[in-house]
């Protein structure tokens, strides 16, 4: 499923300013990451062949690290990293759908620098260091705003964005009274938009938030994930980095979650993040409404409480997410993973809604939605008695 041939070049050619600016006689050097990210398995999720570079992007130390981490790559000059015409708003990019996320990388400059208030699963929604992702979640909402094409885009100035959340964490001061979010310190969530295990693949920025977290007393920073990446152990958060492992049952993870690392395997990480400083949290994440989903449910849970030990019991939460589908991705899916949209296009029980950033999107009914979530709280309740729930929506 994961293996699949080269793709044509294409006609544009990379512009040799850019090609000289980030390929210059004095590049800065590869960053240097732990042992997993060089090795064969990283590279086949991400065998870059093409990188779409903003000019600013690639010129600095952090896009010319990259750069130089795929030097067989064809590097090529664009005006934004929005606006890539053989990806964005090309809907035949459908037919190269998981081709384009394992060959294609682009570079860009964040250039609105944003905390928004969130207050469920975090505080605060911090300017994300990535946009995209090379794994291939069949319902991830991401590239519903990219065009439906969706690798990853890393933003290389993320020294500005440690910057300002330097700033923004020093304006909130000590956190005065405890939430769902966390009792002591501010939340915020650092990877939005993106999957920073698998930013960790390409580049030190994941690494750079999580160092720059240790050492804010009054704030952590949390990411959810479906990849596990050893490189992560060696970062030493102190605490102050929550990972959350996105879980769902194994068929349907093996259904929808693709590229992705297996439930089983995200769940014997758990014990290992905790140990190397991490708190660790699950998402029990999407759920998805079937016939049998409730055995297979309670089959995972089981799984967790036989093979988790005491010490990841004692402070794990998790945050419930039921499915949020969208009719144009529905429509994309259906060109490369038909097989997905069996189980997520269930018109008899959605309902299209407006979510909080303003788009239009198919949830279940809001019957059907209360119904699940009493479901599951009784299956959490019944199998896992450790495992607070956050929050559930």
């Amino acid at each position: 499923m994961h293996s699949h041939p080269s793709p044509p070049h294409g006609s544009q050619e990379p512009l040799f300013g850019l090609d000289a600016m980030a390929r210059g006689p004095r590049p800065e050097p590869a960053p240097s990451g732990g042992a997993f990210r060089d090795s064969a398995q990283a590279r086949r999720l991400l065998a870059i062949r093409e990188i779409h570079a903003e000019p600013a992007a690639a010129a600095s130390p952090r896009g010319r690290q990259i750069i130089a981490r795929f030097p067989e790559a064809r590097l090529i000059e664009v005006d934004s990293h929005w606006r890539v015409p053989e990806l964005h708003g090309n809907e035949g990019s459908a037919d190269r759908w998981m081709r384009i996320k394992r060959e294609t990388l682009v570079l860009g400059v964040k250039k609105t620098l944003t905390t928004r208030p969130n207050g469920r699963s975090a505080d605060w929604i911090a300017p994300g260091p990535s946009n995209g992702c090379a794994l291939s979640c069949v319902y991830c909402y991401v590239p519903r705003r990219k065009g439906f094409a969706n690798p990853i885009t890393v933003f290389t100035n993320i020294d500005r964005i440690i910057a300002h959340l330097g700033r923004h964490i020093a304006a909130q001061g000590p956190k005065r009274e405890p939430n769902q979010c966390d009792p002591e310190a501010w939340v915020y969530d650092v990877g939005e938009n993106g999957d920073c295990s698998v930013d960790a693949l390409i580049c030190d920025n994941t690494a750079d938030l999580v160092r720059a977290f240790r050492d804010w007393p009054t704030a952590k920073a949390s990411f959810a994930t479906k990849y596990v990446n050893p490189d992560l152990l060696g970062l030493d958060p102190r605490g102050r980095t929550r990972v959350r492992f996105s879980l769902m049952p194994a068929d349907d993870s093996r259904l929808l979650d693709l590229r992705t690392s297996p439930v089983d395997r995200r769940i014997a990480a758990a014990a290992d993040f905790l140990d190397a400083g991490y708190e660790v949290h699950f998402n029990l994440s999407p759920v998805v409404v079937r016939p049998g989903w409730q055995d297979d449910w309670a089959q995972l849970l089981r799984y967790m409480d036989d093979v988790l030990p005491q010490r990841v019991k004692r402070q794990a939460l998790a945050e419930v997410i039921m499915l949020t589908h969208n009719a144009d991705l529905h429509e994309v899916n259906l060109r490369w993973h038909p097989r997905g949209e069996d189980v997520l296009w269930q018109p008899e029980t959605q309902e299209t809604k407006r979510s909080q950033n303003g788009a239009l999107n198919l949830r279940y009914r809001a019957d059907v939605k209360r119904r699940a979530l009493a479901e599951l709280r009784e299956l959490v309740t019944r199998h896992a008695p450790w495992l607070g729930v956050r929050y559930a929506f």
